[in-house]
């Protein structure tokens, strides 16, 4: 079942016209939320995230729109499905109509539930995406659907035998991974890029430099990283909402020890 403006359908019913602006223009955003014994995880912070991408696109967000209303949708979503681990995508566009110019600002939500499948990999290989870039740019951090690049990158990944790869801006230096932003350990020193870099104002990015900065044992740093320095790691781990912390083991002939990483996921389940 899914969640169409409020109302619960087959899944297999067609809802989207050849007008959809999600469709046609990538006019839309979408948050992918983990919900676990039917938990939400970290909801305010995908509420607050989605609030502040809709103001950016110029959306107009209707009154009931509450974080009350878009935790209840969810749970909703997950209860007509009958899961109680599920991951969920809210997805909303603006109303269809209008070319590139829309005829209304108003939206609508789709709000689909999956099986959750969150297990992390023991082994883990990427390889850096060098045909196309992403834009250092506002709009390359809220998750809007225009995600060619991401898409590309996965094929080049599943072509290529590598469980994931690295995103690069039009300068060259590193932005995160295919699906969740991207951190590297030296030392004691865990480094990620800036948002100015062009990356999603992830979750989890968020919380692990919550953690990182009250920590004694290390200290971090939002900084360009060019994938030179990849070579030089210690560790390089993913982070996204659905399965937290992903340890990368290999890139290009160099392995990676887990250590921090494992210590991370340890201190964000306790966030949990």
């Amino acid at each position: 079942m899914i969640n169409f403006n409020g109302i619960m359908l087959d899944k297999s019913k067609a809802i989207l016209h050849s007008g959809n602006r999600a469709f046609n223009y990538g006019d839309a955003l979408f948050e992918t939320i983990k919900i676990a014994d039917s938990k939400i995880y970290f909801l305010e912070d995908h509420y607050f995230r989605l609030m502040a991408s809709m103001r950016m696109l110029r959306m107009e967000i209707p009154l009931n729109f509450t974080m009350e209303f878009f935790e209840s949708e969810l749970l909703k979503t997950v209860e007509q499905n009958n899961l109680e681990n599920a991951r969920v995508r809210f997805t909303v566009f603006r109303k269809d109509g209008g070319l590139y110019n829309p005829i209304s600002n108003q939206i609508a939500y789709l709000i689909e539930a999956s099986p959750l499948i969150n297990s992390v990999k023991e082994t883990y290989s990427v390889d850096i995406f060098k045909d196309y870039y992403l834009n250092s740019d506002i709009l390359s951090t809220i998750k809007t659907t225009n995600k060619i690049t991401n898409v590309l990158a996965s094929i080049y990944a599943s072509e290529n035998g590598f469980d994931n790869c690295i995103l690069v801006n039009e300068r060259k230096y590193i932005v995160e991974a295919i699906n969740g932003n991207i951190f590297m350990v030296k030392g004691n020193a865990i480094k990620t890029p800036p948002i100015t870099e062009g990356c999603i104002k992830g979750i989890i990015r968020k919380k692990i430099l919550e953690l990182v900065s009250k920590s004694d044992d290390y200290t971090i740093e939002e900084v360009e990283i060019s994938p030179f320095e990849l070579q030089k790691a210690d560790e390089v781990f993913i982070t996204n909402a659905i399965v937290g912390i992903q340890p990368i083991t290999q890139y290009k002939k160099y392995s990676f020890n887990t250590k921090v990483s494992k210590e991370l996921t340890l201190a964000l389940s306790k966030l949990i």
